[in-house]
């Protein structure tokens, strides 16, 4: 069963469950998805529904935040996922976020962004939160500078490279 994380003047967030498993698979085989997150290989209902289990699923039931469903606030259109994420490849938890095209360029990524920088020192009790994206995400680089993470340098992962961006959550900062 869902759980409400919090909401924005437009969104609410909320944790994923499996039946969110149709929009999970239409959002991971979305081309901006692939071309800047990456191609996860979930290609079916029932590899979607193994991977919230595994991924969003057991990270919040592990760390007590994931990745979360994003919908418009007045109708509850699902329209992509944002949260806080911690990779074994990163020392800190990450902020990350995909929408659906129809989506871009409203403002709904830096509202969701903006709020979880919020949620992650609040509610979290994070004092310091990462981001990477694509070295070729040009939108995602202005976003991340727009809510206050500073650019730190490209870090090499195993998919590849990657900006790696920082902002100190410590309360006064």
């Amino acid at each position: 069963m869902a759980m409400h994380i919090l909401d924005t003047e437009r969104l609410r967030l909320r944790t994923i469950d499996e039946e969110d498993a149709p929009f999970y698979l239409e959002l991971l085989n979305s081309e901006p998805f692939i071309a800047n997150i990456g191609d996860r290989g979930i290609r079916t209902l029932p590899a979607a529904r193994a991977a919230i289990a595994a991924g969003p699923v057991a990270m919040q039931q592990t760390h007590g935040h994931s990745i979360y469903l994003v919908e418009l606030l007045h109708s509850g259109e699902p329209i992509g996922m944002a949260g806080l994420i911690k990779r074994a490849a990163l020392d800190d938890v990450d902020l990350g976020y995909g929408l659906l095209p129809p989506h871009f360029g409203r403002g709904y990524a830096t509202e969701a962004a903006r709020a979880l920088l919020v949620h992650a020192r609040e509610a979290v009790g994070l004092r310091r939160l990462l981001a990477i994206t694509s070295p070729h995400n040009h939108a995602s680089h202005a976003l991340l500078l727009k809510i206050g993470m500073r650019y730190q340098g490209v870090l090499q992962l195993d998919d590849g490279p990657a900006r790696l961006y920082a902002i100190g959550l410590a309360s006064g900062a």
